[in-house]
């Protein structure tokens, strides 16, 4: 950006090259070139000849002594087209095509799209157009499964999730034992991956005091997701991620709430992808953006040129309303969780098997018909256990749609999960089997109307028909019901007339649990039948014998 600032003893101009700009700036008195700073300097004394030229070439013009004045601004132009083509095994929405040539053209970016709007999709055909690998995605524990997923529904490119299963062979990654395009490790864990030496803690740890491993220069490409996370300079995250950033030719940064509270949330997140400095226009990038968009502060100041500056240099955000009618109605994702109750999972699905051999083998049809009852129990206990496993993601994601400013419906079945969520989150409501019928529609009423009711937390059967909960478009299932029909009822909540916006809808599996088979029997439901045919008895009988026929299959405990 060609720009002048004043300072308290001089102009400090700045410009992309050109070499007219550089004979008409060399007509101007006493001035010099500044090697440290990488501009022009010129005496305040002459401040008539330098308006002028500011004027003629059109410079941008910033007082820092007057940090309320505010620079001109020419209009921005269009995002770009998407000319190149990239092997994708799915289509892009029209908009995510615009935010992905805007990526590959920029290269060190913050995607801000609203949330639903495909932001990781985006970030992936950014690398996949750029053909930058390997890349190493940094994000919430929660979502690396997720991620892994993705990189398998839109490329054919490996990915791996760095855990504890392959931390002791993590050293020989540059001996091509993991022959991986994509690697995914979480925020907490790239001190354990990637530091080889910092100092102890309790102490004050700068960026340069940290030695990593040679690991982080495999990388050619880093996508962060949930950037504000690392909104912090002063975090050993925030440093972390900066050191591991370093030196990537793309550096792509999502996140739906770029800033949660301040201006100054965006500093961190913007030193991370080499972009500071751009915005700032000065070789002391923190103190400057703190002193003009921070009212030198924990404040806000000059917010328009900011933005302007933003979408020039490194970020674009489109609201769903925006982009509606390039959506459907309704979409859906899901999200896999590592559950935290293993070992009980392992066990309860264990006795299951046991009990379902006893069950297989009966003759009697009278006995069969008892067991079969016990069967689905056991059935439930394993659901109830991975749904008790999911709850600590399930926050992460409550809390980043919450501070997206977003309202977010969450539907569950058990009185544990429910007393849990209740406890984090004192100021929601509820719609619960042992709700009145007055209490039941206050809580409606007040999700509906009051614009600080975020979060509503409803019982699968007491919520699922009836209820208009359209303030919100956001629809999240811990726990699954048994049909289709139940999955629809619920989600309709939000999707009915009266929706403004197209509808997500979020379901919480636990990884490598009955959880992925039972919805895989609904998806099956789904797509055979437009609408479910049958009564709701009908329909759970049917997918009871689905997940038991799965037990006469071979590794059951493989499927499962």
């Amino acid at each position: 950006m060609n720009q002048i600032v004043k300072g308290r003893n001089q102009f400090e101009i700045s410009f992309q090259y050109r070499q007219f700009i550089v004979d008409a700036l060399k007509r101007l008195p006493a001035r010099r070139w500044m090697a440290d700073k990488k501009c022009w300097a010129v005496p305040l004394t002459y401040a008539s000849q330098v308006d002028e030229f500011a004027k003629k070439y059109h410079f941008a013009y910033i007082d820092q002594n007057n940090p309320h004045q505010e620079i001109n601004m020419d209009p921005l132009p269009p995002m770009p087209e998407l000319t190149t083509v990239i092997d994708l095994k799915e289509e892009l929405f029209p908009f995510q095509k615009l935010g992905v040539a805007y990526g590959l053209e920029k290269k060190k970016l913050i995607i801000g799209d609203e949330p639903g709007l495909g932001k990781t999709a985006q970030s992936i055909a950014i690398v996949q157009g750029a053909n930058a690998f390997p890349c190493i995605v940094v994000c919430p524990s929660s979502l690396k499964i997720n991620w892994q997923r993705e990189w398998a529904k839109w490329t054919k490119r490996r990915a791996l999730v760095l855990d504890e299963r392959i931390v002791k062979n993590w050293k020989y990654w540059n001996s091509g034992v993991y022959n991986v395009d994509v690697v995914i490790v979480n925020y907490e864990s790239l001190k354990k991956y990637f530091v080889h030496k910092m100092p102890a803690s309790g102490k004050s740890v700068r960026l340069k005091d940290i030695e990593f491993t040679d690991f982080k220069d495999n990388f050619k490409s880093i996508i962060i997701d949930e950037s504000h996370r690392v909104k912090s300079f002063s975090a050993l995250q925030t440093k972390l991620t900066r050191g591991i950033a370093e030196g990537k030719e793309f550096r792509l940064a999502l996140t739906g709430t770029p800033v949660l509270n301040k201006p100054s949330d965006l500093c961190a997140q913007l030193g991370i992808i080499g972009r500071l400095n751009d915005i700032t226009g000065n070789i002391k990038p923190y103190p400057t953006f703190i002193t003009r968009y921070c009212q030198g502060g924990n404040g806000s100041s000059n917010l328009k040129e900011l933005n302007y500056k933003l979408n020039q240099h490194c970020f674009y955000r489109r609201a769903k309303e925006e982009v509606l009618k390039e959506l459907p109605a309704k979409m859906r994702q899901v999200i896999l969780c590592d559950i935290n109750t293993r070992k009980e999972y392992n066990d309860a699905i264990r006795d299951l098997e046991v009990y379902l051999k006893q069950y297989r083998e009966a003759t009697d049809e009278q006995i069969a018909r008892s067991m079969r009852g016990e069967v689905m129990v056991k059935i439930g206990v394993c659901k109830s256990i991975s749904a008790r496993g999911k709850i600590k993601e399930v926050r992460e994601f409550i809390d980043d749609t919450i501070e997206a400013g977003e309202k977010l419906i969450v539907f569950a079945h058990l009185k544990e999960v429910f007393a849990k969520l209740m406890e984090d989150y004192p100021d929601a409501v509820t719609v619960r089997g042992d709700d009145s019928m007055s209490d039941r529609q206050v809580s409606v009423d007040r999700f509906q109307n009051d614009s600080s009711c975020k979060l509503i937390l409803c019982s699968i059967k007491a919520a699922g028909v009836g209820l208009t909960l359209t303030a919100s478009s956001r629809v999240a299932f811990i726990e699954l019901p048994w049909t289709a029909a139940d999955c629809d009822q619920c989600e309709d909540r939000a999707h009915r007339i009266g929706q403004q916006d197209s509808v997500m809808c979020t379901y919480f599996l636990g990884s490598e649990t009955i959880d992925e088979k039972i919805y895989k029997i609904i998806q099956e439901k789904r797509e055979m039948h437009n609408q479910v045919v049958g009564n709701v008895g009908e329909i759970e009988t049917s997918t009871i014998n689905k997940l038991i026929d799965l037990f006469n299959q071979p590794k059951m405990e493989e499927a499962l």
